[in-house]
């Protein structure tokens, strides 16, 4: 009987426990994912939530009853799954996770060979075959094999590949893991770490593998998670915080000042390191805030790509082009030598290198770029008439904009300062991000402006 699965989403799967996702659904998913991939061997994960070893277990069922071979790397990250695809050279991937979703949500993010992103045709075809659940007897049942202690070897050493451990100077880190599932993780690259330089000292904070998230669901995006960061740098006189979300493809940085630093400077960051190491150089960046990481990237004759906002888009744009190195505003990393996918683990390692290396802070290596383009931060705004608010934006701004482009949502240039604004793809939500040459307080006068426009 056919049914509607509505957590399907646009890029991955999503939903409330036992309302519109549960194991039913996952044993069904799993099924679809093999039969339309015709998949001879899958790699599976899961996150720390309660439900994700039940629902991985499902998920692993339905894959089996269509004869796949399993390789389960467990408790992981999302990079991990996406690193282990490509490294078994698996049909495709499935990480069960939510990611920063309430307590009450769970999730698969889905991943083809190569670790290549599945397009909106494709997952919409899983969906159709899940929804009508009419699958064959299977005819030999596969096999499931837990490759987590060999396969958590290799991905280590791979991301460590990417910095020269030994270079490290001696600094002292925070590190919040959320009680997400990037504490054992992290564990087991600071030891490989330990064994070639010992200088690196870690203050950890809420690292325990914890089900219940007795701190908060970990999302270090929202502000009002930074106060705990910042009180550990100050109070350890670290050199540095890090902060990883649930599944922690994601991590954000916070400087010796316990200061938050914007994702947008961190691409900028990363680009600048690339483009030192690969001279012209392509970057691929989203359009939402774009005149720091340009500059850069045209500072050091690199080569802008803008893409879409989203993972897929992202790294469909990086293997069109060949990029080294891509950057979203939210946190998320992508590297051309790490399957064109995002990593939460590569990027602080590379900030350690580069502040090993300069001999400045993480505040001295942006504090430039903070100045010449202040930002908004992404804004939201929660509207009913989503299409009329656009509209009144546009019209309010358009007639003395010099450049204007409908490329992803909507970006209005001006002489000292850029808007871009979209809707959201799942809710009644304007996303508003504006940035500026150099004129912070023009950018509040701005915020004030749109505010008023929006809700008039």
């Amino acid at each position: 009987m056919t049914n509607n699965l509505t957590c399907f989403k646009s890029y991955d799967i999503r939903g409330e426990l036992n309302i519109n996702f549960d194991g039913d659904i996952c044993y069904r998913i799993g099924r679809a994912f093999a039969s339309f991939l015709k998949a001879k061997k899958v790699i599976v994960g899961r996150d720390a939530r309660e439900s994700s070893t039940s629902l991985l277990d499902c998920i692993c069922q339905g894959l089996m009853e269509e004869g796949v071979e399993v390789l389960d790397i467990g408790l992981a990250g999302t990079e991990e799954m996406y690193w282990a695809t490509t490294q078994y050279r698996a049909s495709g991937g499935i990480e069960v996770t939510a990611s920063h979703n309430p307590i009450n949500f769970n999730g698969l993010k889905l991943v083809k060979s190569g670790s290549k992103p599945l397009g909106g045709a494709e997952l919409l075809s899983i969906k159709r075959l899940a929804e009508k659940n009419l699958f064959s007897p299977f005819q030999s049942l596969g096999t499931r094999e837990d490759i987590s202690a060999v396969s958590k070897e290799k991905y280590v050493a791979k991301v460590l590949s990417f910095v020269n451990p030994t270079s490290f100077k001696s600094f002292k880190i925070v590190i919040n893991c959320g009680n997400g599932a990037a504490g054992p993780t992290f564990d087991a690259i600071a030891s490989e770490l330990s064994g070639v330089n010992s200088k690196l000292r870690f203050e950890r904070i809420n690292h325990e593998v914890d089900s219940s998230f007795p701190n908060g669901i970990p999302n270090p995006l929202l502000a009002e998670n930074h106060y705990q960061n910042r009180k550990k740098v100050l109070e350890t006189k670290a050199d540095l915080g890090v902060a990883f979300d649930g599944d922690f493809d994601r991590c954000f940085f916070f400087d010796e000042r316990g200061e938050f630093v914007p994702s947008q400077y961190v691409v900028g960051l990363l680009a600048e390191i690339f483009l030192i190491r690969e001279p012209g150089a392509t970057i691929v960046h989203d359009p939402r805030v774009i005149w720091n990481i340009q500059d850069i990237i045209s500072n050091n004759n690199g080569v802008p790509v803008v893409s879409l906002t989203g993972h897929s888009f992202v790294k469909r744009a990086m293997r069109d082009h060949c990029a080294v190195y891509g950057g979203e505003i939210s946190a998320h990393h992508y590297f051309k030598e790490f399957c064109y996918c995002d990593s939460g683990m590569i990027p602080w390692l590379l900030v350690i290198e580069l502040m090993s290396n300069s001999g400045k802070s993480l505040s001295e290596l942006v504090s430039v770029q903070r100045l010449k383009y202040p930002t908004s931060g992404e804004l939201n705004f929660n509207i009913e008439q989503v299409d009329k608010t656009l509209r009144k934006v546009v019209a309010f701004y358009e007639p003395n904009c010099i450049q204007k482009d409908h490329f992803d949502g909507i970006s209005l240039s001006f002489e000292s300062w850029r808007l871009n604004i979209r809707r959201s793809n799942t809710e009644s939500v304007v996303r508003v991000n504006i940035e500026s040459r150099g004129d912070p307080d023009l950018i509040n006068r701005k915020i004030e402006e749109i505010r008023t426009i929006m809700l008039s």
